[in-house]
């Protein structure tokens, strides 16, 4: 393709140059502008200065023997240089010229002039030596001792730059300038054209530019509006990435495409000048141990061009999925701690891994199990179980509390923020963070009241004030049957995704749910590298690759025990956290069973079983179902058998097989 002779005129630069309301450029830059951004400026100067000390001085002998060494290289160079300009060399190839055109007259007045110009600078030489021979011992015994070092490093270091070949340095740089490819229109056209999205000889499938090529407000990047041929949409630009890359002859991490609402076929590209993946968000904000409101998105990290991403907890489902190892629990974390600094946030925290990761939260939260073995808190899988059922109970009992409040107080029939911090309502925003949550789908058949219970929390709980943020290294299920099935159900909804690295584009897809491939969004192309970095993707009309913030561990206990105090001083501590005993009453399967069936029959039906016991006693049964009792009691040796009920046999149990199993758990 033939380059254009001269720019197209028209168009406009994609970001407007920052100016002031009269169309300025502040005369004081922004960076310099407060007093933070000037410090924070002073801070990266000294800090940029103070590496270069540290790795230059730890190089200096190295350079010294460097110096030393061209310097004498140096000596016989200049020598070399000032016999030739002494013989006046550059004037042989005049007299040869003369010699060789026999003109005597010309060759005498220059063999003349070479000789008086010999003589003029042989005076010059021998003064110059003069003053080296008698002012160097001079200079040594007079003149004090850092003037003679003064002299000394000026002299070699001219003789060693004198010396030095051109591409020898002695210094080693300290920072490498990066490079980069640079973008124009024609290569962007040969990238488009080649992945397909139009035809530079078809009519009406060329592509045009909306804007005139230009760098990106931090000078990282360069961007462009692009129209796309009609019919082609921001869609196929999207999937056509990795051909666009390919194109460009950039890596696919390096371009970037982001909507323009004002036509589907148009949007904005940028391509970095290197990976803006790479580089970590830094540490989190939360490090100030300030309140927070959880009514305001929760910060979470920076996207690709260094633009601040947060995330609402409120009215939401957030769903983190990844491999091992790749930032997952990091990233639930870090939404987890900003809800610890709000003090009017009632946290429950439930890890399966049971990893030391969220230890710490039982400062804070009001309920908290970790891991699967027994601890003396209790068991904890009837720790969750108990804690998923009293926040069923509590979000059935605010949609009927919420309900009945007058219109001035709950205009809309939701949860606001006055509400939720008045005490006298008892119903404060909850937050459940659960890592690792596929664990409590393979518990066996208490696994099927967790499971029934999630599905319903998540569908329901949102709209109540009650916020899951759940995080699960194996997103494409566990368990069979019906828990399986729950399982892919409780997963699927979730309104806002956030996906690390996976396996393959269909975990991705798991994650970030069905259709996020189709439109270009795979976190399996993110490198290993890229720690608590991923997609997310629901959060708002975007879907940025984000960088996370960095909440370690140390970080993680200061700021948690900053927010125990704001809950003290608060008064808002409950909970396990205050010392509260909450654990589970244990319940008498075999005893609850039996005081269900009625006097005169000889067992009941499970489906009969179940119901009953739900009606009875919901607090302990109200989401069990034929199946899971009917494995609980077969536990206890009770034999599953046919029992009629209105001409009708179905599976059951018999009163006297019960009794029987009653009898033998005393005597053991």
């Amino acid at each position: 393709m033939t380059l254009d002779e001269s720019p197209t005129p028209g168009g406009m630069p994609v970001d407007p140059p920052q100016s002031g309301a009269a169309g300025r450029v502040p005369i004081v830059p922004v960076g310099w502008s407060t007093w933070p951004n000037i410090k924070h400026s002073v801070r990266q100067t000294l800090a940029v200065f103070g590496y270069r000390c540290g790795f230059h001085a730890l190089r200096s002998p190295k350079y010294a023997i460097l110096a030393a060494f061209w310097a004498t290289v140096g000596v016989f160079r200049l020598t070399g240089r000032q016999l030739k300009w002494w013989w006046v060399t550059e004037q042989y190839a005049l007299r040869q010229g003369t010699a060789d055109a026999n003109d005597p007259a010309m060759w005498l007045k220059l063999h003349r002039e070479v000789k008086a110009t010999r003589m003029w600078r042989f005076l010059v030489l021998t003064a110059e030596a003069l003053t080296v021979v008698i002012g160097g011992p001079v200079l040594y015994a007079t003149a004090p001792w850092w003037a003679r070092a003064l002299v000394v490093t000026a002299v070699v270091a001219f003789l060693a730059h004198f010396g030095r070949p051109d591409d020898r340095p002695i210094i080693t740089p300290a920072t490498v300038a990066g490079r980069f490819r640079r973008v124009n229109p024609d290569i962007i056209l040969r990238a488009y054209y080649a992945a397909g999205l139009g035809h530079p000889d078809k009519p009406h499938q060329q592509i045009s530019f909306g804007s005139t090529m230009a760098r990106d407000p931090s000078g990282t990047g360069s961007q462009v509006s692009i129209d796309l041929p009609y019919g082609k949409t921001f869609d196929e630009a999207v999937k056509a990435r990795g051909a666009i890359a390919s194109g460009l002859d950039v890596a696919i991490s390096q371009v970037f495409i982001s909507r323009d609402f004002s036509s589907h076929r148009r949007h904005t590209l940028w391509v970095a000048d290197r990976d803006p993946l790479s580089a970590g968000a830094g540490r989190t904000p939360l490090l100030r141990c300030k309140a927070t409101d959880v009514w305001q998105p929760a910060p979470f990290g920076l996207d690709e061009r260094g633009n601040k991403v947060s995330v609402d907890l409120l009215w939401n489902s957030i769903l983190i999925g990844a491999q091992p190892r790749q930032g997952k629990t990091f990233a639930a974390r870090l939404l987890a701690l900003y809800a610890a600094l709000d003090p009017y946030v009632k946290l429950t925290v439930l890890d399966g891994g049971g990893k030391p990761d969220w230890r710490k939260f039982s400062l804070v939260a009001d309920r908290c199990a970790f891991g699967l073995a027994m601890t003396r808190d209790g068991d904890p899988a009837e720790i969750v179980l108990e804690a998923l059922r009293e926040i069923k109970a509590d979000v059935q009992d605010r949609y009927e509390r919420l309900s009945k409040l007058p219109v001035d107080v709950c205009p809309e029939g939701k949860l606001t923020r006055e509400i939720a911090r008045d005490p006298k309502y008892k119903m404060p925003v909850r937050l459940v963070f659960l890592d690792e949550f596929q664990e409590y789908f393979d518990l066996g058949d208490i696994s099927k009241e967790i499971a029934s219970l999630l599905v319903y929390l998540v569908k329901v709980a949102p709209a109540a004030g009650v916020g899951f943020v759940d995080a699960t290294q194996r997103p494409s299920g566990i368990g069979s049957g019906q828990v399986a099935q729950q399982f892919v159900s409780f997963r699927d909804n979730h309104q806002v995704r956030f996906s690390l690295r996976t396996g393959s584009w269909q975990v991705s897809d798991l994650v970030m749910g069905s259709g996020a491939y189709s439109e270009g969004h795979d976190s399996s192309t993110l490198l290993p590298s890229y720690k608590g970095v991923g997609i997310l993707r629901g959060a708002s009309d975007a879907t940025p690759t984000v960088r996370t913030y960095l909440a370690d561990a140390d970080d993680a206990e200061k700021i948690l025990t900053a927010a125990r105090a704001l809950r003290e001083a608060a008064g808002t501590l409950s909970g396990m956290a205050a010392g509260e005993d909450v654990a589970r009453v244990a319940r008498d399967v075999l005893a609850d069973v039996r005081s269900v069936i009625e006097r005169g029959e000889t067992g009941a039906q499970w489906e009969e079983i179940a119901s009953r016991l739900g009606e009875r006693l919901p607090e302990a049964y109200a989401d069990v179902t034929a199946e899971s009792i009917s494995a609980q009691v077969r536990a206890f040796g009770v034999r599953s058998v046919d029992v009629k009920r209105n001409g009708k046999a179905l599976k059951g149990a018999k009163s006297d097989d019960i009794d029987a199993a009653i009898t033998r758990r005393k005597a053991a």
